[in-house]
């Protein structure tokens, strides 16, 4: 089932009077399930397109289908719905509340959606243990490593069930052994049904990943899927 399609695709930004194409002419699609990194240099225009994606902006022109909905002309508080209901954010600096512990940082979405206390602490304990951090519940980020903070985040952004994660740069801080740790979560969740879009610049990275569709100067230049796959567990296919 295919769970997002760009159609004609465009973003301008308008900077000193200069128009700059930051995408141009983008199609797309996503199915449910798939696992895809969006590749390209600095200013290749995978950072607007994540962007997009992930409801933070809107394009200029065509279509954005996100789970059978047009969300390309949708107001910011539509937006704001859409990303709450149907869509997970990883980061690169991770963007966890200092003074919060492991689980008050993942029970946050569901502050903001309403969600009784009981079943907030039940979901975000349920998604800590199935990133390995259930003994770390009580933990500051502080308190935590690089990688066991990378975890949290990817809890948090599971809790609300989306559709999609959307994760931009999500082993950028991290040594080796984390970026194997946190891509051997993130091929997990993939076999678990998760559809993942991840923004990387590392080669190494993207090949964890299904399928690779490249960016250069705002346009996709290759888009195929990813041979002698890494499996973060040894070994590849």
């Amino acid at each position: 089932m295919e769970l997002l399609r760009l159609e004609h695709l465009k973003k301008e930004y308008n900077q000193n009077e200069l128009s700059v194409m930051a995408l141009d002419d983008i199609n797309l699609s996503v199915e449910d399930g798939e696992f895809l990194s969006i590749m390209g240099t600095s200013g290749s225009g995978k950072s607007t397109m994540l962007n997009i994606l992930g409801c933070l902006d809107s394009p200029t022109s065509g279509a954005y289908y996100l789970d059978g909905e047009n969300v390309a002309k949708f107001k910011d508080e539509q937006l704001a719905e859409i990303r709450n209901k149907k869509i997970g954010f990883v980061f690169q600096s991770f963007n966890l509340l200092p003074k919060l512990s492991s689980l008050e940082n993942v029970e946050l979405p569901m502050v903001y959606a309403g969600v009784p206390k009981k079943i907030r602490q039940e979901r975000a304990i349920a998604a800590l243990e199935r990133v390995g951090l259930g003994k770390r519940l009580k933990h500051r980020p502080n308190e935590l490593s690089g990688g066991q903070r990378q975890r949290v985040a990817i809890a948090r952004a599971l809790v609300n069930e989306p559709a999609i994660l959307m994760a931009d740069e999500p082993t950028g801080n991290l040594d080796s052994r984390s970026t194997v740790e946190i891509m051997e979560i993130f091929q997990g969740l993939n076999d678990d049904g998760t559809t993942i879009v991840m923004v990387t610049h590392e080669p190494d990275v993207a090949q964890y990943t299904k399928r690779i569709a490249l960016f250069k100067d705002g346009h996709i230049i290759k888009d195929e899927p990813v041979e002698n796959r890494t499996l973060a567990g040894g070994g590849s296919i």
